[in-house]
């Protein structure tokens, strides 16, 4: 296993076990579904992610830090006609690409046929720790894809994307946990990132709140550019979350896999 690969991973077990275990002993709101069966789904659909990238990498073997690796041998990519500071450099990198997410995962849900692929996501029924993992692996591919495209465009440094990565994956994994804050905390830390009672609006059954709060790490896209919802109708205890429909078939993998292909 690469260093990096390494790093990443290991950051990620550590940052799932901790929001995994404090959502245990502070859940926000009860299950509608059991945690086991979900789990065991959600978790293979990633096994599956991790398959599909890796299928990638034989047709792109430069994902994201190798391509990021390559743009700087061969000098491609904006930073790399730039004299910025490392610092400087990285801060930026962080910002446009969090901006690129917030972007995709807009269009995502504007897209009908990305909406497709997306409501794998939107199906679960009770949002926690496994939720932020539980993504086709279509769409896993093709935002891997635009995150390499963009990588080549501006030319980042391999650390700044490793931070990103970092960043992206414990921040997803953070507001999608089923964890009760504070409200002070949450006041406080939702002026800069995107909090569980934040991006929980995002999951609700109604168009308008599932049409809001897109970001995944900050959360200054949504408030900026007009996508930013406080506080669900119902609110937090009694808003639903999933799709439109209710059932028990978003714990199932194989119809969790068919989903983006099947009529409803």
């Amino acid at each position: 296993m690469d260093s990096d690969t390494l790093i990443r991973f290991g950051t990620f077990a550590c940052l799932f076990a901790l929001f995994a275990i404090v959502e245990a002993l502070v859940p926000r709101r009860p299950r509608a579904q059991p945690r086991k069966t979900r789990w065991l789904t959600n978790l293979a659909i990633s096994a599956l992610n991790s398959v599909s990238l890796r299928l990638l990498s034989f047709a792109l073997p430069a994902l994201t830090v190798g391509a990021a690796l390559d743009a700087n041998n061969n000098g491609w990519g904006l930073f790399n006609t730039l004299s910025l500071s490392p610092v400087i450099e990285t801060v930026l990198a962080i910002l446009i690409f969090d901006f690129a997410i917030w972007f995709q995962h807009l269009i995502t849900h504007k897209i009908p046929i990305l909406w497709r692929l997306h409501r794998v996501h939107h199906a679960d029924r009770d949002i926690d720790v496994t939720t932020a993992i539980r993504f086709h692996p279509i769409e896993i591919a093709l935002s891997m894809l635009l995150k390499i495209g963009l990588i080549y465009l501006i030319g980042p440094s391999a650390l700044a994307i490793i931070l990103f990565e970092i960043l992206l994956n414990g921040t997803a994994m953070f507001n999608h946990a089923n964890i009760a804050l504070p409200p002070a905390l949450d006041r406080i830390l939702r002026r800069i990132l995107v909090t569980p009672d934040m991006h929980r609006v995002h999951h609700s059954t109604l168009r308008k709140e599932h049409d809001s709060n897109y970001g995944f790490a900050l959360s200054i896209w949504d408030r900026a550019l007009g996508t930013y919802i406080a506080q669900p109708r119902d609110g937090h205890d009694m808003m639903t979350t999933g799709l439109e429909w209710q059932d028990e078939r978003p714990s199932r993998l194989g119809w969790s896999l068919a989903l983006p292909f099947l009529r409803k």
